[in-house]
């Protein structure tokens, strides 16, 4: 299927022509799927390989451990995101979304491992119920979006600051020992939501038509954002 606009496709989707905007969402969604895809494929490998035993002997090193993985995830997700933003070539941007890919899938380790334990234990339908509600969000907020056509970029500063604050807290209760409870895997579900919304109408409102790839990443890492922490959410009511 040739996706090839046949217009400049340097104005905001808002200002596309119809064609264009249809073909730079379609675009968009199919790279968001491509890359939840990967995302799936790259954790089964991951497991299979015994890179996921690596990566849970990092764990196994305490908080530094912890805070160099956590670390290494900051630094790659920002040269990603970079990358995926470029107007170099569209090779550095698929480049920046396949790292950013792969790095999000490692951060899954850990507790794709537990969820993984859980359904030997009998748990049998604890990924497909995360997956399920993950999805469900997801498409209520697309939704939310497309009905209402609003533009939520006013959204920015709270969702900067909110993420921000978690950012602070997590690193907190690493370095500190304490434990964030299920009121704050509440509030990362609210956050992911928001920036969910935030995105999409920027999909329709702000991004241009030849950003695609950068809209796909964005989406992308606030859909494995709210997987996480639905996730985490459920294993945490079986302890």
């Amino acid at each position: 299927m040739d996706f090839q606009a046949s217009h400049d496709t340097s104005f905001a989707a808002a200002q596309a022509a119809e064609a264009d905007r249809s073909r730079f969402i379609l675009r968009t969604y199919l790279h968001l799927f491509g890359a939840l895809v990967a995302f799936v494929l790259l954790l089964a490998f991951w497991f299979v390989s015994g890179v996921a035993s690596a990566v849970m002997g990092i764990f196994a090193l305490g908080k530094f451990g912890i805070l160099l993985f956590m670390g290494a995830f900051m630094g790659t997700s920002w040269l990603a995101d970079r990358w995926a933003r470029s107007d170099a070539s569209p090779a550095m941007q698929y480049a920046g979304l396949g790292l950013y890919t792969v790095a999000e899938s490692l951060v899954f380790i850990p507790l794709i491992g537990l969820a993984l334990v859980a359904m030997a234990e009998g748990d049998t339908m604890i990924l497909p119920r995360a997956f399920g509600v993950t999805g469900l969000l997801f498409g209520i907020m697309t939704v939310v979006v497309v009905l209402t056509r609003q533009n939520f970029s006013f959204m920015r500063s709270l969702l900067f600051f909110g993420g921000a604050a978690a950012t602070v807290a997590v690193l907190g209760s690493v370095i500190f020992g304490f434990t964030l409870g299920v009121f704050f895997t509440y509030a990362m579900i609210a956050l992911a939501c928001g920036y969910i919304l935030y995105q999409t109408s920027g999909i329709l409102h702000e991004y241009r038509t030849d950003q695609h790839v950068s809209a796909a990443l964005a989406l992308f890492s606030s859909v494995t954002l709210l997987l996480y922490y639905v996730l985490r959410l459920f294993l945490s009511r079986r302890s």
